[in-house]
């Protein structure tokens, strides 16, 4: 079963999936123009961009679990879902300063500065712009496989701070949040290599 899968993963191609990917975003401001979400349309509209931002993060944090334990591969995808989570959080960012904020710069400094959700949501954003700009070939060549990928690391970062700006801008205590929090521990958790046994003299003598 599992490498029936892989061979059909290995048939599609990269572009499809960040074209299938994107196909949220136009049917989402179709649903916020014509009143599908709700009386607040524009509220609604930056929270479910946001989500699938975390959303995409956290499916990009499944490849190597999946991988290891279920021999499911999936790498392929990996850099897809990084630039498509950076294109969705770039357009929950754009909604917030067009849409929510209507170009009040000087207020929105001020909320960057003054709000902790929004300041460690500018914080994951900022993180995620060296990756987005470095999911590249020619990055990955000019860097060195292994340079690349320690920054690339970023990621576990950006996925704990987004699922911290999920948790603070609810300003309640919600379950949702904490789902998504749970489940990116859980992730980062399965990547934890287990402690070398010591070899030789044993504690206690």
């Amino acid at each position: 079963m599992i490498e029936t899968l892989n061979r059909a993963a290995r048939k599609v191609p990269t572009w499809a999936v960040f074209v299938l990917g994107l196909l949220p975003v136009p049917y989402l401001f179709y649903r916020a123009a014509t009143g599908g979400l709700g009386v607040e349309p524009i509220t609604a509209l930056e929270r479910e961009m946001g989500l699938w931002t975390l959303q995409l993060i956290i499916a990009g944090l499944c490849i190597t679990p999946l991988r290891r334990f279920a021999g499911l591969n999936l790498i392929k995808f990996r850099r897809t879902l990084g630039v498509l989570s950076f294109v969705y959080v770039v357009v929950h960012l754009g909604i917030w300063v067009g849409l929510d904020m209507s170009l009040r710069w000087g207020q929105m400094w001020g909320d960057i500065l003054k709000r902790p959700y929004i300041t460690i949501g500018m914080a994951a954003f900022v993180l995620m712009i060296p990756l987005a700009v470095t999911s590249n070939n020619l990055s990955i060549r000019k860097m060195g496989g292994a340079a690349w990928r320690r920054m690339h690391k970023a990621v576990y970062a950006i996925a704990l701070l987004g699922a911290a700006h999920f948790i603070m801008v609810q300003k309640v205590w919600e379950v949702e949040p904490l789902i998504y929090l749970a489940v990116i521990l859980g992730l980062l958790a399965l990547r934890a290599r287990p402690l070398q046994k010591t070899s030789g003299v044993r504690a206690g003598g």
